[in-house]
C-alpha cells in the first residue's frame, strides 16, 4: 500500500510539474529561429512579431536567423530544442511542406516533430508581366496560352521554388504549356522580365508591390484562396481555373510538440492581439502581407491540409525527390 501510495504522489508530482513551470514562464529570454538571413520579408516579420512578444511576456526574444538548405537547417535546430517552450520557429512553407516533398531523409517530420502556434500572415503569390502585354487578366493569358502552346514563357527563383510550383499546378490546372526559365535569384528573373524577354512572372506581394505602384507591372491574378486585401479588385487564380488551390506563401509560429499547451496557448493569445493592432496590420499590409490570425487548431488544420497541396504542386512540376 505503501509503495502504491509513494508511486501515486510521484505520479502527481509528474503531473504538477510542467503546469508550475508553465505558471512561472518565461524565466529566461526566448530564441526564435527564422529560416531566412537577415533583411529577407521573412525576417522583417519575425522581428515585428518578436518585439511584441517580448513586450507581453517581458523577456526578450532574440532572433536566430538560419539561412540555407530549403529551411531545412533551421528547421532541424528548432525541431531538436528542448521542449521548454523557450525556442519558437518560424516557420513557412519551404521548409515544412517543400522540403519534405523534395528532399529525402529529412531529419524531421512536420507533423510529428511540430506543434503549430499561430498562423501570422499570408504573402499571396501573383502574377505579373509588363503593362503592355496584351493579356489583363488570368483569362485572357490562358486565352493565349492555349492559341500558341510554348510561345510564352514565365520565369522563377529557382525549381522548388513557390514561384515555380504555384505556375506549374496553373499549367496543369488550365491544360496550357508555358516554358518555365528558372533562376538563381529575384534580381536576374526581374531584369529579364522588365526587358521584355520574359512575358509573365510568379512573385510574392512584398517583393512586387513597389514595382507595382511605379507601373512598371500590371497584376493579372492572385495565386490563393481569397482575394488580397492589398488587391481587392484583383481576381484569384481559381475564379478563372476552377480546382487551383494554391495558398501561396505564409509564415507561422510553432514549436516541439512535447511543449506544455499552456504555454501554447499563451503565445497563441499574445500574437493574435499584436496581430489585430491597428498599428501592426498596417506595418504588415504596407509591406504587402495579410495578417491572418488564427486559433491552435485552427492553424493545426491548416498546416495539415496546405502541406498535401504543395506536395501536389511538387508532383505536377515533375520535381523528383532527392
Amino acid at each position: 500500500m505503501v509503495f502504491r501510495l509513494g508511486c501515486g504522489l510521484l505520479f502527481a508530482a509528474g503531473l504538477a510539474a510542467p503546469l508550475a513551470n508553465a505558471q512561472q514562464y518565461p524565466t529566461r529570454p526566448l530564441r526564435m529561429i527564422v529560416p531566412y538571413p537577415p533583411g529577407a520579408s521573412v525576417d522583417f516579420t519575425a522581428r515585428l512579431m518578436g518585439q511584441r512578444l517580448g513586450e507581453a511576456l517581458k523577456q526578450p526574444v532574440v532572433i536566430d536567423n538560419r539561412g540555407g538548405a530549403g529551411g531545412v537547417i533551421a528547421a532541424e535546430l528548432a525541431a531538436r530544442a528542448a521542449p521548454d517552450g523557450y525556442t519558437l520557429f518560424f516557420g513557412t512553407p519551404a521548409s515544412l511542406c517543400v522540403s519534405p516533398a523534395i528532399q529525402r531523409n529529412i531529419p524531421y517530420d512536420t507533423l510529428r516533430d511540430f506543434a503549430p502556434i499561430a498562423r501570422l500572415v499570408v504573402n499571396s503569390q501573383i502574377i505579373v508581366t509588363l503593362p503592355g502585354f496584351p493579356a489583363s487578366s488570368i483569362a485572357d493569358l490562358i486565352k493565349i496560352a492555349r492559341a500558341k502552346p510554348g510561345s510564352l514563357s514565365y520565369a522563377s527563383v529557382g525549381v522548388g521554388s513557390p514561384q515555380h510550383l504555384g505556375m506549374e499546378l496553373l499549367k496543369a490546372r488550365a491544360k496550357v504549356d508555358i516554358l518555365h526559365v528558372p533562376y538563381k535569384g529575384g534580381g536576374l528573373a526581374m531584369t529579364d522580365v522588365l526587358a521584355g524577354r520574359i512575358h509573365v512572372y510568379m512573385a510574392s506581394i512584398p517583393g512586387m508591390l513597389p514595382f507595382i505602384k511605379d507601373g512598371k507591372f500590371k497584376v493579372l491574378g492572385v495565386a490563393g484562396l481569397e482575394r488580397s486585401s492589398v488587391f481587392p479588385n484583383v481576381p484569384t487564380i481559381a475564379e478563372s481555373v476552377p480546382g487551383y488551390e494554391f495558398v501561396g506563401t505564409w509564415y507561422g509560429m510553432l514549436t516541439q510538440t512535447r511543449v506544455s499547451p499552456e504555454i501554447i496557448t499563451r503565445i497563441n493569445g499574445i500574437l493574435n492581439t499584436a496581430l489585430k493592432a491597428e498599428d501592426v496590420r498596417q506595418t504588415l499590409t504596407s509591406q504587402g502581407s495579410d495578417p491572418r490570425p488564427t486559433s491552435v487548431e485552427d492553424f493545426d488544420k491548416f498546416v495539415r491540409s496546405d502541406c498535401p497541396n504543395w506536395a501536389r504542386a511538387v508532383k505536377f512540376a515533375g520535381i523528383k525527390q532527392e
